[in-house]
C-alpha cells in the first residue's frame, strides 16, 4: 500500500500506521562509512597517546562526536583532549572518505520511499561538507525534502535532538526513524518515534537491534526496500 497525503489515517495489512516521512541516517545506514570512521577515531586517539581497541570504537560509531569521545574514552580524556582528537578525527576520515561507497540499493530505496509519497529528511550529524559529499555521491539531492547537520544541534545521538530537527524538517511527527546502530533507535525512542534498522553498520546483530527497540530489521538495504509492504513506510 502506498503513502499519500492522508497517511496519517492508513495501515497496512499488519496493522501499521504508515509513516508519513521517512527520516534515514546516512553513516552506516546510506553510505558504507563505519569502517573508516572507526579507523579515523583510533588514529585520531593514538595521535594523542589513547590507544582504544577498534571493537570497542566499532560499537560506538552513529554516536555523534560530542558524545562519542566520552562515550569510549571517558570525560576526563573528554574534557582534556576531546576537542583535539574531535578536530584530528575530521582530518584523519577526509582522507579516507574518497573510499566511502553507497550502501547495494541505497539511492534506489529513497527513490521508491519517495515513489510511495514519503516525505524523506536525512537524519544525520555530520558535518555539513560531508553531508553534501554523501548526497551527491549517492545521486539524491533531487530526491530529498531536506537534511540535517550538526549544525542544526547541540547535542547529537543518542539524543533526540536531531531526530526532533529532522522532524522539523518534514514537517510533521508522522514519521520512522531507519538507522543501523541502538544509538539511532534510542534517539528516535526518545523523540517518540520507530525505528526500521538494517544491518549494514556492521556492529550490531539483528537480536542486539531487536532488543534495543526496532520494529523491523534487515540484513540489507535491498531487502529493506523490497520488503516495504511489510513496514510502516509500506
Amino acid at each position: 500500500m502506498h503513502a499519500g497525503g492522508n497517511a496519517e489515517s492508513r495501515h497496512d495489512h499488519d496493522g501499521y500506521v504508515i509513516a508519513r516521512a521517512a527520516l534515514l541516517d546516512v553513516d552506516g545506514t546510506l553510505v558504507d562509512a563505519s569502517y573508516q570512521q572507526t579507523l579515523a577515531w583510533y588514529r585520531a586517539f593514538r595521535k594523542h597517546d589513547v590507544v582504544l581497541g577498534m571493537r570497542h570504537l566499532h560499537r560506538h560509531i552513529g554516536m555523534g562526536g560530542d558524545l562519542y569521545v566520552p562515550a569510549v574514552a571517558g570525560e576526563t580524556v573528554d574534557r582534556q583532549i576531546g576537542d583535539d582528537v574531535r578536530d584530528e578525527w575530521e582530518k584523519q576520515f577526509e582522507r579516507m572518505i574518497d573510499e566511502v561507497a553507497p550502501i547495494a540499493g541505497a539511492h534506489d530505496l529513497v527513490a521508491a520511499l519517495k515513489d510511495r509519497g514519503h516525505t524523506v529528511v536525512l537524519a544525520s550529524s555530520s558535518i555539513a561538507k560531508h553531508a553534501n559529499h554523501f548526497i551527491d555521491l549517492l545521486g539524491i539531492r533531487d530526491l530529498l525534502d531536506d537534511w540535517t547537520t550538526k549544525d542544526d544541534v547541540d547535542a547529537t545521538k543518542p539524543e533526540p535532538d536531531l531526530v526532533k530537527a529532522a522532524l522539523a524538517k518534514a514537517g510533521t511527527d508522522n514519521a520512522v526513524m531507519v538507522g543501523d546502530t541502538p544509538w539511532d533507535i534510542e534517539a528516535a525512542q526518545k523523540a517518540g518515534l520507530a525505528t526500521i534498522a538494517v544491518m549494514t553498520g556492521g556492529a550490531y546483530s539483528e537480536a542486539e537491534l531487536r532488543h534495543a527497540g526496532a520494529v523491523a530489521v534487515f540484513e540489507s538495504v535491498k531487502e529493506f526496500r523490497d520488503r516495504l509492504d511489510e513496514t510502516p513506510l509500506s
